[in-house]
């Protein structure tokens, strides 16, 4: 596996060594900056007046459901749109400057170019959550915290990014045109929301199981609640494997090319 450590070192480096990487996440730290800030406030507020309103859910009273679980919902939309802008020149670029051509011709297979290109994005998107969730950790000093479902919870929308992660790259392997390997990618990042609406049309019992199944809502709620289910891990791996492997099969086919 040493060309993919090769090929990983040197997209990682790219990554945090590009001006653009750093404004977003200058961006994704401004954003939470205005909007954390007035949850804590919202949630504080709440707090205060519990006694005097009454029929109050008592996970609003939870501050990780009340202020936690809305910023991961926060950073979902923000990696939907993100983790494009990371993942679209991974391959359509190097298409575009004609350096993929020597990338094939390289003693590297295509399965190593795939997971090491793969690795780093997935290291810059994980860079992006890291910083989302130095927001809750800074908490740490004003509020007593529950740190296992809070790990959890992160984990889960890591995952959910390794997802957008392997369709992103899928995308930016079928064009040499940055551009519409973005938008590509951011539509097909929110056309997989959609797929468990399914359960919510169709009539028959099975079929509502098999959307509820594939539908990546559902297994993220467990996740993001502290609850690690091992049908959810199944889920997430087997679609990053399946990206990823046709990925592989695009770039298999252009050396073969």
């Amino acid at each position: 596996m040493s060309g993919t450590l090769t090929i990983f070192k040197k997209e990682v480096k790219g990554f945090y060594a590009n001006p653009t990487f750093w404004i977003i996440c200058f961006l994704v730290s401004l954003i939470f900056s205005w909007i954390y800030p007035i949850q804590l406030n919202m949630f504080a507020q709440l707090l205060m007046n519990y006694v005097m309103q009454q029929g109050i859910p008592a996970n609003q009273l939870n501050i990780h459901y009340g202020v936690f679980l809305r910023q991961l919902s926060y950073l979902n939309l923000l990696l939907i749109f993100v983790t494009p802008a990371l993942t679209m020149k991974l391959f359509a670029e190097e298409k575009k400057l004609r350096t993929f051509d020597l990338l094939l011709t390289s003693p590297v297979t295509s399965l190593q170019i795939v997971l090491g290109k793969y690795l780093a994005a997935l290291g810059a998107m994980g860079g992006i959550v890291l910083l989302a969730l130095s927001y809750p950790v800074a908490t740490a000093a004003l509020a007593k915290l529950n740190w296992g479902p809070l790990l959890i919870a992160f984990f889960g929308i890591f995952l959910v990014g390794g997802v957008y992660t392997a369709m992103n790259l899928f995308c930016s392997s079928l064009t040499e045109n940055s551009l519409v390997a973005y938008v590509m990618s951011v539509i097909l990042n929110v056309s997989i929301w959609f797929v468990g609406i399914g359960a919510e049309v169709v009539d028959s019992e099975v079929a509502r199981k098999v959307f509820e199944h594939v539908s990546l809502s559902t297994h993220l709620s467990s996740l993001v609640e502290g609850t690690i289910r091992t049908n959810s891990l199944v889920f997430f791996a087997s679609l990053i494997v399946l990206f990823c492997f046709l990925a592989e099969r695009v770039v298999e086919s252009s050396r073969w090319r």
